[in-house]
């Protein structure tokens, strides 16, 4: 599954938790690598807005997975007084470190596997499901089909998660496959249709009056 904030795969662990015959969570980073990195070291380090990339993935450029709370929270056996520590850390140490902790082991049992891609890797994984399928991925989808193939466990079946449609990903898609990637027929002639909006002042009270107008 490509992971940003870590909602996708939370649901794969609740499902598994509920006793879904899921045997590997394989989570996919991007250059963000937080969750990776937590995953393969046991250290949660929340990156700075200069340590955050932007990348060809974006859906997955986090500095801190919003979701990973609720993880965490069943790996600390659900005691608020353990959360609300590590989450003091992240406010005071940028981060925390469970590998010599009592929960660790719940960590390692809980079968994630991790990884990471980068640009290069996916454009050679669109390039190569293109050439062996004929099929055109998106970038995200890319991520998680490299980290699924790096961790490849034979005779089982792995599932991989698509993210999004392709065509939102054009530039990225020309540069791995030299074409660019087939368009819904409702979108054909986006750029040829009227655009509609009102230009609103930097002003909080002006932005709540036009939602309360328009919203009902």
């Amino acid at each position: 599954m490509p992971s940003g904030n870590f909602g996708n795969i939370l649901a794969g662990w609740i499902a598994r938790c509920m006793g879904l015959p899921i045997e590997y969570l394989m989570l996919a980073s991007n250059e963000n690598d937080v969750l990776d990195e937590f995953f393969r070291s046991g250290s949660y380090r929340v990156r700075t807005a200069a340590e955050t990339h932007a990348t060809s993935s974006p859906s997955m450029d986090i500095s801190k997975a919003s979701n990973f709370e609720r993880f965490i929270f069943d790996v600390v056996g659900r005691d608020p007084a353990v959360m609300r520590e590590l989450w003091s850390k992240l406010d005071t140490q940028r981060g925390f470190d469970l590998r010599a902790t009592p929960f660790w082991p719940a960590v390692e049992r809980s079968g994630f596997l991790s990884g990471r891609s980068t640009h290069a890797d996916r454009l050679r994984t669109i390039r190569s499901v293109h050439e062996s399928t004929g099929l055109v991925v998106d970038p995200h989808t890319a991520d998680g089909i490299k980290v699924a193939r790096d961790h490849a466990v034979a005779g089982t079946i792995t599932i991989c998660l698509e993210t999004a449609l392709p065509a939102k990903f054009a530039e990225t898609i020309v540069e791995a496959i030299g074409k660019a990637p087939a368009r819904p027929a409702g979108y054909a002639d986006l750029e040829q249709r009227p655009q509609r909006f009102e230009r609103l002042g930097n002003d909080v009270e002006q932005v709540k009056r036009y939602i309360a107008a328009h919203a009902g």
